[in-house]
């Protein structure tokens, strides 16, 4: 068909050729969502604000939410974050708003009202999904509420990385001053027409984020189909499961790559984990290879095999809609075709690139701090019902319950949430010890530390005041007397 509108632009979609899959009806509603947070380190920084939009599968509004708390005690805000949100110190200690732990109790309420649904950000699979999740696992609660029990997830960028290469022309795509296209949401919206005055407040960004989802979907209705597609890990396996070909299309260092692939091996150990390889590489040059050569392979570049996630809405598109910048392209078919029947007929091949993935990363150190062991294992069922009874009791009682529970990270996270929310029924000694890590935690001198402390953000600040002026210049002094307080009250605690 032929997609047509108001900048005069139109898409070829030769169906035929592509072999999309027919459009199927939906049913399920969207949740669009966009947090505001202390910065970009989503281990170790924190969210400040939450905002959803509920819609139906049209797109239509059905409800909204959204909810602002205070700063967390350990959490040292970025001043360039707070800069582009527009958030202030006072903002950040305003007594009338909820604690962190309030606001994440009443955001997994409402999203647990509105599921199931598709969740849907701007950069929110990479971005605000990890620090909802990071969010949910330091307050005790299950982390993957976006992705179990009926939900998906999907990601609007992403939608627009495959409208730019599967439907050009569909949506304008701003460039820098290197020609190179821009994905970031304000500059997306302004070049389509769409106001978005407040960019950087998360309501504003869910609007904008849902008018660009409309775009996609009205003017490549094929490219929004197969990402919904992909928006769960089983729509990803049956896809991947019936193509013996097809196209891969990721974006990083500011640049989007597509490959022509075959389905080449599974992780054994994870069924979320697919191996492809590029057909631009001849595959007899790899099917003898031991498995531990086979990690090597995996961990080179550029990437014969390369891994694909499953549960991350990765860009699969039919073999024919492949770009013309594809190397496997300058292969003849009939080679092309060759290199699949070799891969799909090598079971043994298979096995081995599988075992490779599994091996990959088998003998790294568990990371030292507990915020970077989410993904180490699932909680036993006890320590879940304690973590369920935790939520439920008295803060008195929940003292007991933290020393009961076998998960050394879940047991630091409820003495932490204790000294946050009520430190009256800690001992004297415990709550001297949290003191001083959080003390430690925010005045440490040592850079190498993986979060925002006062140190690093007065240096933050000086650079950014070089070049402020107006209201930035304001707000970057109150952020400085801010952080020059802060540090003060815990070194003379």
């Amino acid at each position: 068909g032929r997609l047509s509108y108001e900048t005069g632009a139109s898409v070829q979609i030769d169906l035929t050729t592509y072999n999309w899959s027919p459009l199927q009806e939906s049913t399920m509603p969207y949740v669009f969502y966009d947090t505001e947070t202390t910065g970009v380190e989503t281990t170790f920084d924190q969210i400040l604000q939450f905002a959803a939009i509920r819609t139906d599968d049209d797109l239509n509004e059905l409800d909204r939410f959204n909810m602002r708390c205070r700063l967390l005690p350990h959490i040292v805000p970025s001043p360039v974050a707070l800069r582009v949100t527009h958030v202030t110190p006072a903002m950040l200690t305003d007594p009338t708003l909820p604690s962190h732990y309030q606001m994440i109790r009443q955001i997994r309420d409402k999203l647990l009202e509105w599921s199931p649904a598709t969740f849907i950000g701007f950069n929110s699979i990479d971005f605000d999904e990890t620090l909802l999740r990071q969010a949910f696992f330091q307050t005790l609660y299950p982390a993957y509420l976006t992705n179990t029990n009926g939900n998906a997830r999907s990601d609007v960028m992403r939608i627009t990385h495959a409208a730019s290469i599967y439907a050009p022309g569909s949506i304008a795509v701003p460039t820098d001053n290197r020609g190179r296209p821009v994905f970031r949401l304000n500059e997306l919206t302004l070049a389509n027409g769409h106001n978005h005055d407040e960019a950087h407040e998360a309501m504003a960004d869910v609007v904008a984020t849902i008018f660009v989802a409309r775009l996609v979907r009205d003017r490549a209705p094929h490219v929004w189909q197969a990402m919904t597609r992909t928006a769960t890990k089983n729509g990803v396996k049956e896809y991947v499961a019936k193509q013996s070909t097809f196209s891969l299309t990721e974006r990083y260092f500011g640049r989007t790559h597509s490959w022509l692939v075959t389905p080449c091996g599974r992780n054994p150990d994870y069924d979320g984990q697919f191996a492809v390889f590029d057909l631009s590489f001849d595959p007899d040059n790899y099917r003898s290879l031991s498995v531990d050569d086979l990690v090597k392979v995996l961990n080179a570049s550029p990437k014969a095999i390369r891994s694909l996630r499953a549960n991350s809405q990765p860009i699969l598109m039919p073999a024919g809609a492949a770009p013309d910048s594809t190397k496997a392209l300058r292969i003849s078919p009939e080679e092309r075709q060759r290199r699949v029947d070799v891969i799909q007929g090598d079971l043994e091949f298979q096995a081995r690139v599988g075992q490779a993935q599994a091996l990959r990363f088998k003998d790294e150190e568990p990371p030292p701090y507990v915020e970077q062991r989410i993904y180490g294992g699932f909680s036993t069922a006890g320590d879940q019902s304690l973590m369920e009874q935790f939520h439920q009791t008295d803060w008195s009682e929940r003292v007991g319950l933290a020393a009961e529970i076998h998960d050394p990270r879940i047991g630091e996270f409820a003495r932490r949430l204790i000294y946050f929310e009520r430190p009256d029924v800690l001992s004297d000694e415990q709550s001297a010890q949290l003191g001083a890590w959080i003390a430690e935690r925010v005045l440490t001198e040592d850079d190498s530390v993986p979060w925002m402390t006062v140190k690093k953000a007065i240096r933050e600040a000086d650079a950014l005041c070089l070049d402020a002026n107006g209201e930035d210049a304001d707000l970057l002094e109150q952020i400085k007397e801010f952080l020059y307080g802060f540090a003060e009250r815990l070194g003379s605690a």
